[in-house]
């Protein structure tokens, strides 16, 4: 209705000269006629110029004051004609903003005397305020004295009106002609495509959002990380095997039986099934002996070793265990050197903080070769962390039960201006090798860091709970882009 009444309107008439008026005289919803005029704007079937004009409204206080009349003239009826009335009961009387408002201006134009008691000094009133706010209303124009005591009070605010002035364009007609969008089988059959007029094409137009699956930030930095490993000539272990027995996660690394890691306040040890079914048992006695006796220029922990603790079944504490089970698969076969990495998931019973979770990952790095050095680890670890962007790195001895010697490894923070721990690492011992059947010269360097700690340093993520876990924002998966790490 809007369009045939513009466009009826400019078959006889050279210009709307403001579509405001246009609207009110026609019965059409303004908004709907800038709407149209717009579209016609598009299409050069009318030129269209802005119109503004600055207008004033009521505030909601105004529209009140409107309603029921300004606070002064209620204070003044509320006040009898005749006598006095106290200042208590009259705020009783009225709203307290109509009161203290009231007050001010009552008194201000000396229509009331005002004290305990309060009483009439003028017989009647004329309520300006309540005609003021009326004209505006009713969209009646003010003298500059009535705008600035409306406005001084706060009851208007000003207003711009938007509308346009609209004239014939190049391609106006009387009535809109219907483009075609596309060119089907049945305008060939028809032939009535020569007729046709196609819609332009918008090349500069955004397409539908792709609604896509979106990475994980571990995912992207596991993947990165990942890539550094196969760069540098790295195999991946494979770490489907969350469920391990004791044995290869702690004996086999020459861990001792009573150490804390394996007490059930630190592990999660499986009810169903309880224990492994089998071991090599050749080389389960060779681990036992080492842990009894000793041997390989080691006293061993010179306690009774028992069968029963390294069948119990668990959720593996660390992917060191499958570093266990390849280099015991790397023993059987005629020896050659090899790099190994893993990044998977591991479970300790820990309490649930800000920084630790009862699972998270694991990254780990080995290097199996003959005649390594704590050297060789210090110079791989310069490389590796180098290709993270960590070129600052210090280290500092530690114990591990499954590597001697061992070291803490730091690197140092721009942005929290300190030296911040990032790893372990060290050289697996030869009680640990040597029974596996390695060469006696077969030495193997390793080292492990948390997927979570360099990912929330990336990302920004103070909470680990809001990167891992249940309590995980969607909406921080869409909006992180990829993290890029290193040069």
């Amino acid at each position: 209705m809007a369009e045939e009444a513009i466009l009826g309107y400019l078959e006889n008439n050279e210009l709307i000269s403001d579509s405001g008026k246009f609207a009110a005289e026609r019965g059409l919803d303004h908004n709907d006629v800038v709407n149209v005029i717009k579209s016609l704007h598009g299409f050069r079937y009318v030129d269209a110029q802005d119109i503004k004009r600055e207008t004033w409204v009521l505030t909601d206080e105004g529209k009140k004051y409107a309603a029921e009349g300004s606070p002064e003239v209620q204070l003044f009826l509320a006040v009898p004609a005749e006598g006095s009335i106290s200042k208590d009961e009259l705020q009783k009387k009225l709203d307290p903003s109509v009161f203290k408002i009231g007050c001010s201006q009552a008194g201000k134009n000396k229509w009331v005397e005002m004290g305990k008691q309060v009483s009439r000094k003028v017989q009647n009133v004329e309520d300006k305020v309540k005609d003021l706010l009326l004209h505006v209303q009713n969209g009646h124009a003010l003298e500059k004295d009535g705008i600035s005591t409306l406005k001084a009070r706060k009851l208007i605010v000003p207003q711009t009106w938007k509308g346009y002035s609209v004239s014939k364009g190049p391609n106006y007609a009387p009535k809109r002609k219907k483009v075609a969008t596309d060119l089907t089988r049945e305008n060939l059959q028809r032939g009535d495509w020569k007729e046709l007029e196609f819609k332009d094409y918008n090349f500069n137009a955004k397409g539908q959002p792709a609604e896509g699956g979106h990475l994980h930030p571990l995912l992207k930095v596991r993947k990165q990380l990942k890539d550094i490993f196969l760069q540098m000539g790295f195999e991946e272990m494979p770490t489907n095997n969350f469920v391990e027995s004791s044995f290869w996660n702690f004996d086999a690394l020459f861990q001792p039986q009573q150490h804390p890691a394996r007490d059930s306040h630190d592990t999660f040890f499986l009810e169903e099934p309880s224990t492994t079914r089998e071991l090599p048992e050749d080389y389960v006695e060779r681990v036992k002996s080492v842990h009894e006796s000793g041997g390989y220029g080691s006293r061993g922990y010179g306690y009774d070793w028992k069968r029963e603790e390294a069948n119990k079944n668990l959720l593996r504490t660390h992917t060191t265990a499958v570093s266990s089970r390849m280099l015991k698969a790397l023993a059987e076969k005629p020896f050659a050197p090899k790099k190994y990495f893993s990044i998977d998931r591991v479970f300790r019973n820990e309490a649930v903080d800000r920084t630790h979770l009862a699972e998270f990952h694991q990254i780990e790095g080995l290097v199996c070769d003959r005649g390594l050095t704590l050297g060789d680890l210090i110079g791989v670890l310069h490389d590796f962390f180098s290709r993270l962007g960590m070129s600052k790195l210090r280290f500092k001895p530690a114990y591990n039960p499954y590597t001697e010697p061992s070291m803490e490894i730091f690197s140092y923070h721009e942005g929290l201006g300190k030296w911040v721990e990032i790893g372990n690492s060290g050289m697996f011992r030869p009680e640990m090798l040597l029974p596996m059947g390695l060469p006696e010269d077969v030495r193997v360097i390793a080292w492990g860091l948390s997927l979570e700690r360099p990912t929330m340093i990336l990302y920004g993520i103070d909470n680990i709970r809001d990167l891992f876990g249940h309590k995980v924002d969607l909406g921080l998966i869409k909006r992180n882009p990829i993290c890029r790490i290193g040069i």
